[in-house]
């Protein structure tokens, strides 16, 4: 961490030059003794990358940020708030694995206290820097491995222990849950010895069902999504816990959350109504079909199902509360009447469960992308393969 840049006149020349290239600064000689070229292009960077994804940070005057890396891997704003908003009030926290802080930070709004443990000392450096500039004084953070830091403390006992794996060891991407650092499935049981809570975000790819086999006491997941794509998996294991775990899709769009909950079991038990495509058609948002809520959706809105496997629904009546994008339907041709087609089609091409993906299609029968209109090509009932064409309505 490079304190010069904290200078007022590096932090105008940061502000004056927002809009300009972090590449283009790179290039440029440091008009700042003591502060490189690419140093100010990291802010800048910094800056820029953050306006979206954590606009507090990238908001506040005085605000260091670190290498672009730890900036790509740490939660958006919107979804750490929403972690936030599953603990205690008045409780301590340690969060394991702290990275850049954001999610410490957003836990400390409801925390009496929170531990932030981060192995790398310079990026626990500017984390710590940057909870005083936002005034998190209930943050303390700590440059030491937070695994070590827990179960080293035989006196400690926290209210909640907070962890987010690293995908990435040895600098390759990793894919099951036990190959992740810190290693959560080896560590689980002597972490309850520390605290009744465990909360750990997980890999959006990572599957749901081997994750349940090999933890232990879990009690929610929450599969959480932003604008529709699939963010985190949040597993909450509560010391103790012998029920079946609730699944919770989390939808969060614009300044709005929508959540859908139900359990496995439920979902197996849920009978399903097939149709023809009628009036609307439906597109679930990402959290619901990762969280496989493929029949709760029939059974909490009155929608139905096209296919088995095919994941997409309708009704005769508007259903605005969705948790999804709607579409209303303007014509359905079979897949072989499409193919007879003289005029090219233009319009936005969605392909599911289909023999054909988006790409194949588009390029097969030299479809243009259209923006405002939609055609699916997709399978319905008794397996008979259809094109149904559409108008986006807007939430």
């Amino acid at each position: 961490m490079n304190r010069l840049i904290l200078q007022k006149e590096v932090q105008l020349f940061l502000e004056k030059n927002l809009s300009e290239s972090p590449t283009k600064i790179a290039l440029k000689k440091s008009p700042f003794e003591g502060i490189s070229s690419s140093e100010l292009a990291a802010q800048l960077d910094g800056k820029q990358r953050t306006r979206i994804k954590i606009p507090l940070w990238a908001g506040t005057p005085g605000v260091y940020f670190p290498a672009k890396l730890n900036l790509e891997q740490c939660s958006s704003e919107k979804t750490a708030l929403f972690k936030s908003s599953l603990i205690k009030e008045g409780t301590n926290l340690v969060d394991a694995t702290s990275g850049f802080g954001v999610d410490s930070f957003y836990f400390s709004r409801r925390a009496k206290q929170v531990i932030s443990c981060e192995l790398n000392p310079d990026l626990a450096q500017i984390s710590a820097y940057n909870a005083r500039i936002l005034s998190a004084t209930n943050v303390e953070v700590i440059a030491t491995n937070g695994v070590d830091y827990i179960l080293n403390n035989p006196q400690a006992h926290f209210d909640y222990i907070y962890l987010d794996p690293s995908r990435r060891v040895q600098n390759k991407k990793v894919f099951l849950l036990d190959e992740c650092e810190p290693n959560l499935v080896a560590l689980q049981n002597d972490f309850f010895e520390r605290s009744d809570v465990i909360i750990s975000k997980l890999a959006p790819l990572l599957d749901i069902s081997s994750a349940l086999s090999m933890l232990v006491h879990v009690k929610d997941v929450y599969v959480v999504s932003l604008q529709n794509d699939c963010k985190e998996l949040i597993f909450i294991q509560e010391k103790g816990y012998i029920g079946e775990p609730v699944i919770h899709a989390v939808r969060l769009f614009k300044e709005e959350q929508q959540i859908i909950s139900f359990t496995y079991e439920e979902e197996r038990a849920t009978l399903v109504d097939y149709s023809a495509p009628l009036s609307y058609l439906y597109e679930p948002d990402v959290a619901l079909t990762k969280a496989g809520a493929f029949k709760t959706i029939v059974d909490r809105f009155d929608v139905k199902k096209l296919h088995k496997s095919t994941h997409l629904y309708t009704s005769d009546q508007k259903i605005p509360d969705f948790p999804g994008k709607i579409f209303v339907i303007k014509q359905v041709e079979s897949f072989t009447e499409f193919k007879k087609r003289k005029s090219p089609l233009i319009a936005d091409i969605i392909a599911k469960n289909f023999p054909l993906k988006t790409e194949e299609i588009k390029k097969k029968f030299k479809i243009k992308d259209s923006g405002d209109t939609f055609s699916f090509f997709t399978t319905t009932l008794n397996d008979q393969l259809i094109v149904i064409h559409t108008q986006r309505i807007l939430e």
